[in-house]
């Protein structure tokens, strides 16, 4: 027998989860951009809990950039989902209630200009990943400005909270840069204010798994349920349109900070530099999730070793040892299910991020750099496009063709294949590429990874180098 849908006149039906006591009739007063799992065990979390206190300025207005299936999933249940929240005290269920409004930015345009000039609104929020930051967001969002300013509405904290560094920064220039008119770029710059922030939670996809174990905890059904961790991170700058929200974030559990790079640098390094590197190991060993990966005694003492001897030694973060062991104990999360694939997806817009900067620090103090250089060598077999089973896997990257070509002869030229993967320089940086140490270093574990499988090679690297 099918259950009833979890929305609004079935809310009080829930008796496995904490649901929203607080009203969600009002006026949104952040939107939204990028209306994905993350945000949805994240920040609406965050602003849930301010409604739940009584401060009713944080409902949200989601936009789905291009899900319409997700946003009319989430418009049949009245914005209402469940979240499993799992960690060393257990499982608990959450229906977060922040979510008020919905629409889809590529078929809903107007409609999403006019949310951004509405009249309650202080806040936009984006998660449109790395690959996002387009001049057709740029476009979106002065658009909808314009039509604010037109109107005579007040300014607005814009807040990235994509992994890119900068990316308050980087956000505002894009937003100035489609400002057509003067006027309107002189009233950006003056009444709109763009913080970088760093966000931290592991948010797997949904899975028919999770939709089940939530239908059976709230004797509802869940198309959108989610599972996350008990741990998040949200480092804000303090640099808001409007001051006093710094202590009301605050409160909360946000961290407001005028040293955001200082977290940013310890998550893109740490905690993403990692995942990259196991997300690699596992595809191509045929493990299918984060926990399977750092379960295996060889992969958790490598990424123990490269966060602390290769990463660490280039952070300003002072409490780092506390941090790594939080992650090695989040990785091994057996709730999350966080798949590798997941994780690789994009890998050549992340790994830019993650890995050359420690690698160059390391050069530059003649400290060992062979963690990285086996994770570049990873990065090659993986091209391939199956485990060593022999069972295919997708790659999905913008560049997953370029990668292809590249991996394709290097059980015949390996030399060849390592030198040519290492000359990409948007991937690897400008001065990377020309260094014969870290050449070396790749090559010697490629060839291992080839002759002695991925985790052979890890065994060896942990043998050679105690």
């Amino acid at each position: 027998m099918s259950l009833p849908r979890l929305n609004a006149a079935t809310l009080a039906q829930v008796s496995g989860a904490t649901i929203p006591a607080y009203p969600r009739n009002g006026e949104p007063g952040v939107l939204h951009l990028g209306l994905g799992a993350f945000t949805r065990a994240h920040q609406a979390m965050v602003f849930d809990r301010l409604l739940a206190q009584g401060d009713g300025r944080w409902g949200m207005h989601g936009i789905g950039m291009t899900q319409p299936r997700l946003v009319q999933h989430l418009r049949e249940q009245d914005g209402l989902y469940a979240v499993r929240v799992a960690d060393a005290q257990g499982l608990r269920w959450q229906v977060p209630g922040a979510l008020w409004h919905l629409n889809v930015a590529a078929t809903e345009r107007e409609a999403v200009l006019q949310a951004m000039a509405g009249r309650a609104l202080r806040w936009i929020t984006l998660t449109v990943t790395e690959k996002g930051y387009t001049p057709e967001l740029g476009s979106l969002l002065a658009q909808g400005l314009r039509l604010r300013q037109a109107q005579g509405g007040a300014g607005l904290t814009i807040a990235s909270c994509d992994n890119l560094q900068g990316n308050g920064d980087k956000l505002r220039a894009l937003v100035l840069a489609a400002c057509q008119e003067s006027s309107l770029r002189d009233w950006v710059d003056s009444a709109c204010a763009f913080p970088c922030s760093m966000v931290d939670r592991i948010v797997p996809a949904s899975s028919e798994l999770i939709r089940g174990e939530a239908d059976a905890a709230l004797g509802l059904h869940d198309e959108t349920a989610l599972g996350t961790e008990g741990f998040w991170e949200w480092v804000l700058e303090d640099r808001l349109a409007d001051p006093s929200d710094a202590a009301v974030l605050a409160a909360a559990g946000v961290k407001i900070t005028g040293q955001v790079h200082v977290y940013e640098a310890a998550k893109l390094r740490m905690l993403t530099g990692s995942h990259s590197a196991m997300a690699l190991m596992g595809a191509i060993t045929g493990r299918r999730f984060i926990a399977d990966c750092i379960g295996a005694p060889p992969i958790q003492a490598f990424v123990r070793r490269l966060m602390e001897r290769e990463v660490a030694p280039h952070l300003a973060r002072q409490d780092w040892p506390a941090y790594r062991d939080a992650l090695i104990q989040r990785f091994g999360n057996p709730h999350l299910r966080h798949s590798v694939h997941q994780i690789a997806t994009d890998s050549s817009l992340k790994i830019p991020q993650r890995w050359p900067p420690s690698v160059l620090g390391q050069l530059q103090t003649g400290a060992g750099i062979d963690h990285h250089a086996l994770a570049a060598a990873a990065w090659l077999r993986y091209g391939l496009g199956h485990d060593e089973k022999g069972q295919p896997y997708e790659i999905q990257d913008p560049n997953a063709e370029r990668l292809r070509q590249l991996a394709a002869d290097q059980r015949h030229a390996p030399e060849a294949a390592v030198q040519a993967l290492l000359a990409q320089a948007d991937w690897w940086g400008d001065q990377l590429p020309a260094l014969p140490d870290w050449q070396q270093r790749v090559r010697h574990w490629h060839r291992l990874i080839l002759s002695r499988g991925m985790d052979g090679a890890v065994e060896q690297l942990l043998q050679d180098i105690p």
